[in-house]
């Protein structure tokens, strides 16, 4: 009974995930229209996305978020925005949060009906994983964004981890931050690779989900460093909350 149970949530889950999107994608589209003569950045588009996702999760009970340190954020700033991955839950997560961001993310999600089409009218950054070639126009397109006033938000692993344990980071954020002479903003997720495992279909009941945001780190702390140095204290920031207390609270 509690396999069946889990697996009813779980239909539910992805019912509701793609069946709001469907409703939801014409209002993205008139936003889209109404606003494209007068805000380049996409600012509007990008807060009904958020609004987007903080619906998923009214319609999902079972799982509670927790945000702490949301003051240390400076709403009229530009960071690089760099966070840990645990599950397909990060990016609902962190469209939660509101904050005015341009997502750097694989180019075949830009392909997901509704979402990624939602995804390209935002203007959110397309890589291709192994080509060069994808990672210099990433690059340029991430500090054009910087320098109009978007902040960019990149997973520095790479890729989901299989366990939830923090993986080794690229350094693609920290040669943006230090080209753009942007601040970094790490942020902390813990509770999402219970919530949905990576490759996974099925959804954990009654999950309680926390997102910390760390202290920026400001570009005159780093203006020094090599990408990877800096690569790896972030690294280090973020391991330490990610391993200071149980990651869920229940």
């Amino acid at each position: 009974m509690k396999k069946l149970g889990t697996y009813l949530i779980s239909v539910y889950f992805w019912i509701e995930m793609f069946g709001s999107s469907a409703i939801l994608f014409p209002v993205a589209v008139l936003i889209w229209l109404v606003t494209m003569p007068f805000d380049s950045r996409r600012y509007y588009l990008h807060q009904f996305s958020c609004t987007w996702s903080n619906l998923a999760f009214w319609l999902n009970p079972l799982w509670r978020l927790t945000v702490s340190g949301k003051d240390k954020i400076d709403k009229k700033g530009t960071y690089v925005i760099v966070s840990n991955h645990q599950s397909g839950a990060d990016i609902l997560v962190l469209f939660t949060l509101r904050l005015h961001f341009k997502w750097v993310a694989k180019r075949i999600l830009f392909f997901t009906p509704f979402l990624g089409w939602n995804m390209a009218m935002n203007r959110y950054i397309a890589l291709r994983r192994g080509k060069k070639s994808s990672m210099h126009r990433m690059m340029e397109k991430s500090k054009e964004g910087l320098l109009q006033g978007n902040s960019m938000m990149i997973f520095p692993e790479g890729t989901r981890s299989k366990d939830g344990q923090l993986q080794p980071f690229r350094s693609g954020a920290f040669h943006l931050a230090l080209n753009a002479q942007i601040p970094i903003l790490p942020i902390v997720i813990k509770g999402t690779s219970k919530a949905i495992r990576k490759g996974g279909f099925l959804i954990s009941k009654q999950h309680d989900l926390r997102v910390v945001i760390l202290d920026p780190i400001p570009y005159n702390s780093f203006k020094d460093m090599e990408p990877k140095q800096l690569a790896e204290i972030v690294h280090n920031r973020i391991e330490d909350e990610l391993t200071s207390a149980p990651e869920t609270l229940s």
